[in-house]
Formats: structure tokens, sequence, C-alpha cells
């Protein structure tokens, strides 16, 4: 019987980086995204022995910004996955597009892929943020995108949210997703702004945390998210994400959940039978490699039950409804008590996990400090 299996398709070009980004992405010419898509496309056809052990259920084109390379070139990509991989019936496929950089054929051509979802970089509702934010799009064509999309067919289609903005207030926020829902869209991704080392925002604002939302605003944000977005039929499934019934993103989970992916192009990550690899994320070595993939990966590494246990607890745990403690014996042959035990119940004790029946998850007050929390299941 094959095997279930996740595709991640990176694409690492943009029209321009944003303020905020540490991405592995870059400004391009025609001519250097050209030779890459024909890389991609060699990565592609190196998998076909290893192909034959899998079915593929989803598939995430992410970047960058996958929606700046041109329709034929999106083909060519998608003509080769077809012809080396075998899916399933019927797979999630997205990708993710930014409204400056998307026009109605293309739109046609994913539909014609197969591309079935998808992702759409909003960050706000709102000219002056996304010009704060290095967006190349305003809220305009926000909106003459989503209308496009809407008018080729596509029934699944997130939208990304940024919130705790330099100056931002709980107000403003409240606008933000108010404006948001009445698009309604099938899934929202609302993430707080992160200043990344290495961005022109953590060169303004590192020294200067006093121009953006304290820790109590920040929550207050955070909980109005969830306030405005469970009123209007988004439920809440992992930290940062909201979908309406049965519309959350299937290729995400997989992350979460510890399923099996292989990531194809330049710095893309796989996890193959416990076995972590990443890409080379050096271009002229992609470029020159591609057709060898054991050539170009890098950071190999075999996980340990022990890092395999640490997993499926931190990326478990990003999740609203946990994990399992049943799943846990099944998958390490242990209690999770027995490995976990003091843990859990300082954080029982604490109010910020919450045990119920065979589930651990966070509760709302865990959730707003989850990185402390989760990286306490680190041994």
């Amino acid at each position: 019987m094959k095997k279930d299996l996740g595709l991640y398709l990176h694409v690492p070009f943009c029209v321009k980086k944003c303020n905020y980004c540490d991405f592995l992405s870059k400004e391009a010419t025609e001519e250097e995204k050209e030779a890459y898509v024909d890389a991609l496309i060699k990565e592609i056809k190196s998998y076909k022995k290893f192909a034959g052990n899998y079915k593929v259920s989803t598939v995430f084109v992410g970047g960058g910004t996958p929606s700046c390379l041109r329709a034929e070139q999106t083909k060519r990509i998608f003509d080769a996955l077809y012809e080396i991989f075998e899916f399933v019936k019927h797979p999630e496929i997205t990708t993710e597009m930014n409204p400056g950089t998307v026009d109605r054929e293309k739109l046609e051509v994913y539909k014609a892929c197969g591309i079935n979802r998808l992702s759409i970089g909003m960050q706000s509702v709102k000219d002056e943020n996304l010009k704060v934010l290095g967006r190349i799009h305003n809220f305009e064509q926000l909106l003459e995108a989503y209308q496009l999309a809407r008018e080729a067919g596509f029934t699944n289609i997130n939208l990304d949210l940024m919130s705790s903005l330099p100056s931002q207030t709980k107000e403003e926020w409240e606008e933000e997703l108010q404006k948001t829902v009445e698009l309604n869209p099938e899934h929202i991704s609302a993430y707080q702004l992160i200043i990344e080392e290495g961005t022109p925002f953590y060169e303004k604002y590192d020294a200067h945390p006093e121009l953006l939302p304290n820790e109590e605003e920040s929550r207050a944000i955070y909980q109005t998210t969830k306030r405005i977005l469970e009123a209007n039929g988004y439920m809440q499934y992992e930290i940062s994400n909201y979908a309406k019934p049965q519309k959350e993103c299937k290729h995400n989970l997989r992350y979460w959940e510890r399923g099996e992916y292989l990531g194809i192009g330049l710095g893309s990550a796989s996890l193959i039978q416990n076995m972590r690899m990443n890409n080379t994320r050096e271009m002229s070595e992609y470029l020159e490699k591609s057709a060898v993939p054991k050539e170009m990966r890098k950071d190999v590494e075999f996980l340990e039950n022990r890092q395999q246990i640490e997993e499926f607890m931190f990326l478990g745990l990003r999740k609203t409804y946990g994990v399992s403690k049943k799943e846990f014996h099944r998958a390490f042959g242990r209690e999770l008590e027995d490995v976990y035990g003091q843990t859990l119940k300082k954080f029982i004790e604490e109010g910020m996990i919450k045990e119920k029946k065979d589930r651990i998850f966070l509760t709302e007050d865990g959730v707003l400090v989850s990185n402390q929390i989760l990286s306490e299941f680190l041994f």
C-alpha cells in the first residue's frame, strides 16, 4: 500500500522584498526565473523512483511569490508533477498569491493545473499599513484579485492578515478583522508581527520597541482576533489559523502532525521516514545539482526517538485540540505522563495547559505565551 505524501514547492522570487520578511526570497530577472523553473523540473523528475512508494494528497506552492512566475511556467511545473507523482482522487493543492502579481490568465491556468486553494497575502485592509509593510499592492488591488479568483471558480481561499503593527490599536485591528470577514474567505491566517533580525523592520524597531504594541496590547489584539473570527464562523484550529468548518489547511496540518512531506526547490525542507533534510540555500549550487538531490541536501538528520517525541509535543500543541495521549503511546510505546509528568503538572496548575479526556492542549492563557511553554517540552 502506498504511503501518504505532501509536496512543498519553493519559489524564491518576489517583485520586492517586504520590510518584515526574512524568508528565502529575492528579486530576480526573467532569465533567472526561467533557469530556476528548469532546475525545479529537473529536481521533480529526479524523484521518479522515490515517488513509486507514495500517493500525494497535499501540495503547497510557497515563496517568495509563486504568482510572480508566468502562467506557462506554472503549467510546466505541474505537468512535471503529474508525470512523476501519483495523486489521490481529490488532493488539496494550494498556491500562495500576491494581489499585485495576478491576472485572469494566471488564475485560469491555476485551475487547469488542479490548484484548488489560494493563499492570498493581504496582510492589511489599510493602504497606510501596506505601505509601512513594504507590500507592492493596495487594498483596491486585493479586492480586484479576490473578485477575479471567485470569478475563476476558486471556492477555498485563505487571506493572510498581520497584527501588532507599529502604532496599531485594538480598535484599528477590530476594523481590519471586520473588513476581512466581510469578504467571506474560507480561511484566515492571522499572524502577529515578529521583528526578525536582518530585515528593515529590525533596523528600525529593534532599538525602539516602544513604537510597537506592548505585551498587554498584543494580548488584547489576540483575544480580539479569536472573539471576532469565532463570532463570524471561523474556528481556531491552530495558534494563528482560523477556518470555516472542513476548511482547515490539510497541508499545514501535515506539518503539525508530523506527516511525511517532500520539499522541492531552493532551501526547502523535507520529513521522510523520520529523516529531516534541507535543500541548499545557495542558488548556484541548486541550479547545478537539482537533478541529483542527494548532492544538494544539507543538514540531513535522522531523528532519534527523543527528537521525535519533542516534535510530537511542540508541533502538536500548536493545534487548539492539542495532542492525544493514546496517539503518543501508539507512536512511542510510553505513557505521555511518564515522559512529561512534571512539566504537565506545572502548566496544568498554572492554567496554561488543560487535560480533557484523551487530549492535552494549551488554554487561551497558554497560547499567549506558547513559545515559552513549548520550549519546556524539549529535553
